[in-house]
């Protein structure tokens, strides 16, 4: 068969519908790379420039292209390939030009099916992203505050705020009855029924460690905490790194005198504690004949009658250079021992300046008996509703120090935490985040103001300076840089098992008895140790 009878046989079988790929061939195989030397459809190979050499007879373009032609049989050359033996593989050659032709375009069926396997593809991907992704609901989240101190008006003006800037989350603020108030708290976490955000005091961490939720970064970054708050705070509400609350207020174990007193005996508040002892011996009045004491130079000395007792020899303590958190390690045994006598001597002998028969410090300092009280900021407010005629005449001082040494004082305060348990633990996190802020401490302080003649003093070191001009309140606030804290925290209210009030029984054990006997207190602080460390196996604490 003529070489142009086989070309148009050969593109008459084929389908001009189908189209392949530029890297296949008609049966699917991999395109056969270019043989530039010989074409694959003749051996040995023709010229077509010569066809008639050949022994091909050339039709003329116009008469191949027309379909009313029809092509001549010619003889069949024995060296020309037929049909049947050219390879179907192969690529034809352009009858014209001797070249293979170039390579079919794609097909538009492939591109069209390629785009939508693509767009499948990624709804796939946007559907799996947006299930990792959290949604913002609309829905209204309720958190509640437990508080202790503050009735509902006095945070409600800070509770709006936040509301107004976080409209899905509404805070219900519960106070608290202080009774057995620790016991009912871990109750209530634990049982799963407890608040988001709670009031505790600084020396519970070794009992809340397991229920408080750390604050992550983005509610106050570790670094603007040690900047804006004490040492005191970041030592007891601080582990490995870890925020676990943020105080509202702060207070520290402060000195109170009453003015009157010192005026008509012509003396000045002492800053030494050499000088305290001197001041309260002739600050004290006894009877003459019976030897009662009728106005006492200083409460301190005995045990159950004096408030705050445990925070007054923990300041002794601390000043003698003790580390309370340590205080069983044996190289504290020494200080321990001439603490408790130094404070169990004012009760002692005829130079008492105090005894156990007389009311409590507080009251006794609130009805003018007293000349020198230790207390926080809210004994403040103590005095004045027990004294309802506002005749008594005080002032707040810091408490006295060991002569050219240290004076440090004793750090009582309470923290907002959040619990690690609670259902709605982002909502709980905003609103940490909106009390860590410095506008909010001086809103709540405002508020509280108005209900009574001071707020909660300022736990930031930003705000103390703005307390300076008031004298009632600045002693608090001013001591806190050197001041510490204490696991023997009066009046916490942590229940008969608590931290706190076992430690007590303990101290209050021993102090009672060095005020009633003549002994040093070395026996005393063997039997005290004990006691405590009974009490630090149980909370996990390292006492050494």
């Amino acid at each position: 068969m003529p070489l142009i009878n086989v070309l148009y046989y050969k593109i008459d079988t084929m389908d001009e519908n189908v189209v392949f790929p530029n890297n296949q061939d008609p049966n699917g195989q991999p395109a056969q790379p270019e043989q530039p030397a010989q074409s694959p459809l003749v051996d040995p190979p023709v010229d077509l420039n010569n066809l008639n050499a050949a022994g091909v007879t050339q039709v003329p373009a116009s008469e191949a292209t027309d379909p009313n032609v029809v092509a001549t049989e010619q003889p069949v050359d024995p060296n020309v390939a037929t049909p049947e033996s050219i390879s179907t593989d192969a690529a034809p050659v352009d009858a014209q030009t001797g070249e293979l032709p170039p390579p079919p375009p794609p097909s538009k069926s492939g591109l069209i099916k390629k785009i939508l396997i693509g767009v499948g593809v990624l709804v796939v991907i946007i559907f799996l992203i947006s299930l990792l992704i959290p949604k913002n609901s609309s829905k209204e989240v309720t958190i509640q505050w437990w508080g202790l101190w503050e009735d509902s008006r006095a945070v409600q003006v800070a509770i709006d705020d936040f509301e107004k800037a976080n409209p899905t989350i509404k805070v219900v603020y519960v106070k608290q009855d202080p009774k057995q108030y620790r016991a009912k708290l871990l109750s209530r976490i634990k049982s799963g029924d407890g608040p988001d955000v709670f009031r505790y005091h600084n020396s519970w961490m070794p009992m809340m460690r397991d229920v408080l939720l750390p604050l992550s970064s983005d509610v106050i970054a570790l670094d603007d905490f040690k900047k804006n708050y004490p040492a005191v705070m970041i030592a007891d509400l601080t582990r490995n790194g870890a925020i676990y609350g943020i105080p509202l207020g702060a207070d520290s174990l402060s000195l109170f005198a009453n003015t009157e007193l010192f005026a008509k005996a012509g003396l000045q508040v002492p800053t030494t504690w050499e000088d305290f002892v001197d001041t309260a011996r002739k600050l004290t009045v006894k009877d003459a004949e019976t030897g009662k004491i009728k106005t006492a130079g200083a409460g301190l000395g005995t045990y159950n009658n004096v408030s705050h007792a445990s925070d007054i020899v923990s300041m002794l303590f601390v000043q003698g250079g003790i580390d309370i958190k340590k205080i069983i390690d044996p190289q504290y045994a020494k200080a321990e021992g001439t603490a408790l006598d130094f404070y169990s001597a004012f009760a002692k002998g005829d130079q008492s300046v105090w005894d156990s028969t007389l009311d409590e410090s507080v009251l006794a300092f609130a009805r003018g008996n007293l000349a020198l009280f230790f207390g926080y900021s809210w004994d403040v407010f103590r005095i004045k509703e027990i004294d309802k005629t506002d005749s008594l005449k005080f002032k707040v001082y810091p408490v006295p120090g060991l002569k050219g040494g240290n004076n440090a004082t004793i750090a009582s305060y309470w923290v907002e935490g959040a619990s690690a348990r609670g259902k709605n633990q982002s909502a709980a996190l905003l609103f940490m985040k909106y009390l860590a802020r410095p506008e909010t401490a001086q809103k709540l302080y405002s508020e509280q103001s108005k209900v009574r003649s001071f707020g909660e003093p300022y736990a930031r070191v930003d705000l103390a300076e703005s307390l300076k001009t008031n004298e009632l309140v600045y002693p608090f606030v001013s001591q806190l840089p050197y001041a510490q804290s204490t696991y023997f925290a009066s009046d916490t209210h942590d229940s008969e098992e608590g931290l706190n009030t076992t430690l007590n029984t303990y101290l209050g054990n021993a102090v009672t008895t060095l005020s009633k006997s003549g002994k040093s207190a070395d026996s005393n602080v063997k039997t005290l140790n004990l006691g405590i460390t009974q009490v630090y196996k149980k909370y996990f604490i390292d006492g050494k």
